[in-house]
């Protein structure tokens, strides 16, 4: 199975840090936030790697190459400056991804989340992963019935933790260009075609340096 890592956001809340490096290359315990990522991945069987990119995304391909430094086969999707968000990243990759169930993780988020249990799962069109909301998301954005399948009308709601499983069907038809994944998720929930699960481990949306700050020290004390 491939995995796609999403890393042409232009992190603006990340700014000034991110005024002459792109976000995925910024360090934490040692190491840039897409290369723990990578290594995540390649530990849970997930060799062969497709990453978009956007802003200052030469730097990404110049610091990880063919990713045969971290065992894995890194192939790149550049989107110019101009980022397409989340669906449109994943459309422009479509070719590299192929034609079977591929995985995608948020360039952006640091966790414990055990991938390898993924790699043998039966989907339908989507399956997320969820997490409790942090504080700044306290809202959540999608609920689990009894049953597994992701739902939007409910009381009790989680917060999508960047980690999913997609097969190429939901993104059929779609042009290419600038897409929000939103709109495809709301629909394909509604026909009751989106599985999840709820992961209780270690997870960090890196949306701010606090939060950069916060993520070294977890790892360093």
């Amino acid at each position: 199975m491939k995995a796609m890592i999403l890393a042409a956001g232009r992190g603006e809340r990340m700014r000034p840090l991110t005024d002459h490096i792109p976000k995925p290359l910024l360090p934490y315990a040692g190491k840039t936030i897409i290369e723990h990522t990578i290594n995540q991945l390649v530990c849970a069987g997930f060799h062969d790697i497709i990453i978009n990119h956007a802003y200052l995304g030469r730097q990404i391909e110049d610091k990880l190459g063919t990713g045969h430094q971290h065992g894995a086969s890194i192939q790149y999707s550049p989107e110019g400056e101009q980022a397409l968000e989340t669906a449109g990243g994943i459309i422009n990759a479509l070719p590299l991804l192929g034609d079977d169930v591929f995985l995608v993780v948020n360039g952006d988020i640091a966790t414990n989340f055990p991938f390898a249990k993924l790699k043998n799962l039966t989907i339908d069109l989507a399956h997320l992963v969820l997490v409790d909301n942090p504080e700044h998301h306290p809202q959540g954005d999608f609920g689990l019935d009894n049953t597994g399948n992701v739902i939007e009308n409910c009381k009790v709601k989680f917060t999508f933790s960047g980690i999913g499983m997609y097969r190429p069907e939901l993104f059929v038809n779609i042009p290419p260009g600038v897409c929000k994944l939103g709109p495809l998720l709301h629909q394909a929930i509604a026909n009751q075609r989106v599985s999840g699960q709820k992961y209780n481990g270690f997870w960090m949306d890196i949306g701010t340096p606090q939060r950069l700050q916060e993520l070294d020290l977890y790892y360093t004390q």
